[in-house]
Parts: C-alpha cells; structure tokens; sequence
C-alpha cells in the first residue's frame, strides 16, 4: 500500500467537499446514500459496513 492524502470540508449539514491527490470532488447524503460527483453512490448498510455501486 502506498501513501494516501485525503481532506474533508465541510460545506453545510449534509455536504462535503473531498480533496485527495487524485482531485477534487464534492459529495450529498440523503440518509445512508451518499452520492459523489464523480457518480459513486454508497449506501451504508450498518454499523462500520457499506456497499459501493
């Protein structure tokens, strides 16, 4: 494994503006859906547990 940066903003209650070495993108949560800008969507499933589409 190599070494990763990422940095979380918040922008307000539910959004998010996400900086990492591969760029920049911002991501909404509408309960346990999280949809990035990128088009990822992840849902959590429980505690410590999620799915990535």
């Amino acid at each position: 494994m190599g070494l990763s940066f990422r940095k979380t903003i918040k922008l307000g209650r539910n959004t998010r503006l996400n900086v990492s070495k591969s760029g920049v993108s911002a991501s909404r949560k509408a309960g346990p859906v999280t949809i990035n800008s990128r088009g990822r969507i992840t849902i959590r499933l429980g505690k410590g547990l999620t799915w990535r589409l």
